[in-house]
């Protein structure tokens, strides 16, 4: 059936689902946040605040879920409490946006692909927004164009200007390279075959418990080669670079766009010091893109399959930096399910 107004169910009210029902309240058309869960009932009452008066269900995923209001849902909670509420979706055949990582284990993520295959319909989205990025989609819509014939190899720098001394050498894999492990098989559109951690000297401002900066060699079932370097106490900003080799070209991303300043003899541009600010629009796009397409019963985004090998591919890269050898990634191929 067609549905003309979304009805949401949201799951968790932490920081980032605060965010996100404001962003589905307040900017993304067609869609209303009807009821919400916590596990603490002060949270949930902020967030059914936020929606304008939702109806507040605390710690009761299985009850949102059901809810015969609540249309699809999205789920905000802790990556180790993505696996329940998935599942419980899936079983309501309801579409649900699960933000990354769709589970913290390859195992858990094998068992939502395999729960959303045997239903025969698409029902999960994971939200890695960097698809949804202006650069990213610009430098994609090149790449298909066929103009620069096929991509060899890419080099990309995913460097932050601080972390905390709880930042350890696997959270540079899970909570930073993760992005680049999704996105640019994406855009390639190949899948991952093998990866390496490099690891060489490291910077003054790191502590012990964290080797900074990483080199990771990813490679695809075609053989495409990406670099990437994860330097996340660079000190100078937020600097996300890609820049795709290909057969009869190079395609470089643009940076976000600063004024090029002439002051105290110097000719300068201002580098972005915060992930929110260079992603905060591909949030946006992305949570209308997932409206418009529940509404239709389609997936277009990051399906269940991308968060399952996103998580494969994640294990072998820090399987590779105890090691520092070459680690197969085991996905196996792609299920006809999630081929385009």
């Amino acid at each position: 059936r067609t549905v003309m107004e979304l009805k949401i169910g949201l799951i968790g009210c932490g920081a980032i689902g605060r965010e996100h029902i404001k962003r589905l309240s307040g900017k993304v058309q067609g869609c209303k946040v009807v009821a919400v869960c916590d596990v603490f009932e002060e949270g949930a009452k902020k967030g059914a605040e936020l929606a304008g008066g939702a109806k507040v269900y605390v710690n009761d995923v299985a009850g949102i879920v059901n809810d015969p209001e609540v249309d699809a849902v999205v789920v905000t909670t802790p990556g180790f409490a993505h696996k329940e509420a998935v599942m419980a979706a899936i079983k309501a055949g309801k579409p649900v946006f699960t933000e990354k990582p769709m589970t913290t284990t390859a195992a858990d993520s094998k068992e939502i692909v395999e729960a959303e295959m045997a239903t025969g319909k698409h029902l999960v989205q994971v939200g890695f927004m960097r698809r949804y990025d202006k650069g990213y989609q610009q430098v994609k819509a090149l790449l298909d164009s066929g103009d620069f014939g096929k991509p060899l190899l890419c080099k990309c720098t995913h460097r932050n200007p601080e972390v905390g001394t709880d930042y350890n050498t696997p959270m540079a894999v899970h909570d930073t390279a993760i992005h680049e492990i999704d996105c640019m098989h994406w855009l390639v559109d190949d899948e991952w075959d093998s990866v390496q951690v490099i690891l060489g000297a490291d910077t003054k401002y790191t502590h012990p418990a964290l080797r900074d900066p990483q080199v990771m060699v990813m490679r695809t079932k075609k053989g495409v080669t990406i670099m990437l370097e994860v330097f996340v106490n660079c000190k100078f900003g937020y600097d996300i670079n890609c820049e795709v080799v290909c057969e009869d070209g190079v395609i470089h991303m643009p940076s976000p766009a600063f004024p090029t300043v002439r002051k105290d003899g110097n000719l300068s541009t201002p580098i972005e010091q915060s992930w929110i600010n260079r992603f905060i629009d591909s949030y946006d796009v992305e949570l209308q893109n997932w409206v418009d397409c529940a509404k239709k019963g389609v997936v277009e985004g990051p399906t269940a399959w991308d968060g399952y090998t996103a998580n494969l591919t994640a294990d072998a890269l820090v399987k590779s930096q105890e090691t520092g050898e070459i680690v197969k990634v085991e996905s196996g191929e792609k299920p006809a399910f999630y081929q385009n």
